[in-house]
């Protein structure tokens, strides 16, 4: 399946000259949705997975089917503030300031395989983060699997020579 079809580009959005890549209009095709989704787990198997982790929200509609398609649990990873139990965080650069992220500090344990699942691949900054989480827990981020990658960005080079699977490179 060519799922490049289903992603639907908004021009100068959120801005000038960005080029956005829409995964909405894939997910509102339960045919290439599911597709979607048993093709990143066939990338991904050969791992044995105990842990899909996923960040903040998109990462949320690609790592959970992805764990169940792959029989394993998902861990989502929040924005400070949103998750209710004792975690620990991880700050984070953006183009104008920084972020943070957060996970359960049960939500890992030490020596689990996990697999970093979210929608895009640009920068690579939420990803190295959600990596870096992991680890502090004990975890060992054994890949990361994405829908659409924007290659000119070279997001690839913050993820530790993880091993990296895209459906769409653009």
């Amino acid at each position: 399946m060519d799922f490049k079809e289903y992603i639907r580009v908004i021009e100068d959005f959120p801005q000038p000259g960005i080029r956005f890549k829409d995964i909405s209009t894939l997910l509102k095709d339960a045919k290439a949705y599911r597709a979607s989704i048993e093709e990143l787990a066939k990338m991904v198997k050969h791992h044995e997975i105990d842990i899909v982790v996923g960040p903040e929200a998109r990462g949320f509609v690609v790592g959970a089917p992805l764990a169940l398609a792959l029989g394993a649990g998902f861990v989502p990873v929040r924005k400070l503030g949103k998750l209710p139990g004792e975690t620990i965080q991880a700050e984070y650069s953006l183009e104008y300031g920084k972020d943070a992220l957060a996970m359960h500090k049960d939500a890992i344990l030490p020596g689990q395989k996990v697999l970093i699942a979210d929608d895009l691949l640009a920068t690579g900054g939420t990803i190295a983060t959600t990596i870096n989480l992991v680890k502090q827990l004990g975890g060992i981020p054994v890949g990361a699997a994405f829908m659409i990658e924007l290659t000119y960005l070279d997001g690839r080079k913050k993820l530790d020579d993880i091993e990296t699977v895209t459906l769409m490179q653009y």
